[in-house]
């Protein structure tokens, strides 16, 4: 009898085998299960060995974030008899990971991975180089998302490099890269054993839905509103954010990112640049504020403006490629067709997919579809849409409070002045700004918990209104905030946040 027929008749009389034997049920199933339990499935029977080695996306992600082997610790970062004077500083901090992959690729695992998974582990720009590089990798969507021991400034290097214009055909392999946005929380364990065991993919939409998806997150850009990732107060300083805004510019249409460029008209690669007086906005700002640069990552979502719904630019619209998109290299959007112009336009979406490899599976929103024209016959209500602005584009006229704001077409600055020819002093007077504070919100709260919360968000409201509102000539800002708080606290009338008034 041949092997094959072994088989069959093995699987006949096995449930189990007989279930698995379906590549799509394989597949399916698969992904929920850690790396560990799949090779203890696979070292079952000659039978489970050939069925799981045989199917080819079955090691198409790996998870390794909680794999036991790949946590960096420091008193045994010195192995393999080499002494301390020896090591490099990438032997010591990612020589672990290393390891690791040495043994997958002996077991000719390594180059089925395209979904690689290094969240909050010790990783080096070296070890990203060489993913990027050399061709024993084949991963396509990489999370390096809170790890340590990261030299970002080389990392850029390697990503700009890795997109640079004499770079060989069909590279670089990698399309899509997690990075500036927090790592995912654990999933719970599905063993009945309860021993903690390592995922072998990362965590999906999918799978949040079907565990409490009343305590997840909301979907990063398109449903959040405000900050996606700490800007002021994280690890990264105004002129490291400057420096990956070119790296973005450099990858654009190659590699797409957690992240996006602003698209305020104050930057190049707006599509209302022109459009604005830039020059009447910097008169107007914050003489405190630093310059707006050319080029600037986004870090916050808004929704439209208070005051026209909408912005200068437009909104980023999931599906929707406006006939005349640019994309900073000047290049139109025909010339690299649909794909290449999705790439750096939309964000990849955290989670990365847990059943699919595919880089629209990771950019496109809950609820639409992955094939992005038929996402244009959509309504506006129906729509995934958002706009991405930079911390500068909004300063002094956004609230963090209710996440209100006013563009630069309903409202030039907080310093604005009268210029001759321009504007009169009647129209300067009329200008939109903000009436009612939150504090009016937490008075009408009706509960003491709820008042507490309205009430440390009207500290910023209150504070942004200060700036907006033209105030009276000689009047102290300290003295004028004073008496909103007073008039806001006396009154006790509900109204909406941030009412926009002629």
């Amino acid at each position: 009898m041949t092997h094959s027929a072994n088989l069959s008749t093995e699987i006949r009389h096995n449930a189990l085998l007989q279930l698995l034997a379906n590549s799509l049920v394989l597949n399916h199933t698969t992904p929920y299960l850690s790396s560990y339990d799949v090779l203890n499935l696979a070292a079952t029977s000659r039978t489970f060995r050939y069925i799981v080695y045989s199917t080819p996306h079955i090691f198409s992600r790996l998870d390794l974030t909680t794999v036991r082997k790949a946590q960096y610790i420091e008193e045994k970062s010195s192995r393999g008899g080499e002494s301390e004077g020896e090591q490099t500083e990438d032997d010591v901090y990612s020589g672990h990971l290393r390891r690791i992959f040495s043994s997958l690729r002996c077991l000719d695992i390594l180059r089925h991975v395209q979904v690689l998974c290094l969240d909050g582990l010790s990783v080096t720009s070296e070890l990203v180089h060489e993913i990027l590089t050399d061709p024993t990798y084949s991963v396509k969507i990489l999370s390096i998302r809170d790890v340590v021991n990261m030299n970002e400034g080389k990392l850029r290097a390697a990503l700009q490099y890795a997109c640079r214009p004499s770079r060989p055909e069909g590279t670089p392999r990698l399309k899509g890269l997690y990075l500036f946005g927090p790592k995912d929380s654990a999933r719970p364990d599905l063993s009945n054993s309860g021993a903690s065991t390592p995922t072998s993919t990362c965590s999906s939409t999918s799978w949040a839905a079907g565990t409490g998806a009343a305590d997840q997150e909301p979907e990063a850009w398109y449903t959040k509103r405000g900050a996606q990732f700490p800007v002021l107060n994280g690890s990264r300083t105004i002129s490291e954010w400057a420096s990956w805004a070119s790296t973005l510019i450099a990858c654009y249409s190659n590699i797409a990112f957690d992240a996006v460029l602003c698209t305020g008209p104050r930057h190049l690669n707006s599509r209302a640049w022109g459009t604005v007086n830039i020059e009447a906005l910097n008169a107007a700002k914050n003489p405190a504020s630093a310059d707006v640069p050319i080029h600037a990552v986004a870090t916050h979502s808004l929704g439209g403006c208070a005051g026209c719904g909408s912005a200068p630019e437009g909104w980023t619209i999931w599906g929707e490629e406006p006939p005349a998109e640019r994309d900073p290299h000047e290049r139109r959007a025909s010339e690299g067709g649909t794909m290449t112009t999705d790439i750096g336009r939309f964000p990849l979406l955290a989670p990365p997919p847990l059943h699919s490899v595919s880089l629209k599976s990771a950019m496109c929103p809950t609820g639409q579809s992955v094939y992005t024209r038929l996402s244009q016959f959509r309504s506006k209500d129906e729509q995934a849409r958002f706009i991405p602005r930079c911390y500068d584009c909004i300063r002094d006229r956004y609230c963090t409070g209710c996440n209100k704001w006013w563009c630069e077409t309903c409202y030039v600055g907080p310093w604005a002045s009268v210029h001759d020819g321009e504007a009169s002093q009647a129209k300067m007077t009329d200008l939109a700004r903000v009436t009612k504070s939150c504090w009016d919100a937490a008075i009408a709260s009706t509960t003491p918990n709820e008042f507490a919360l309205a009430a440390v968000e009207a500290t910023a409201c209150l504070i942004t209104r200060a700036r907006i509102t033209p105030r009276a000539t000689g009047a102290p800002l300290e003295a004028e905030l004073a008496s909103d708080i007073l008039s806001s606290i006396d009154s006790a009338v509900p109204q909406p946040l941030c009412n926009m008034t002629a």
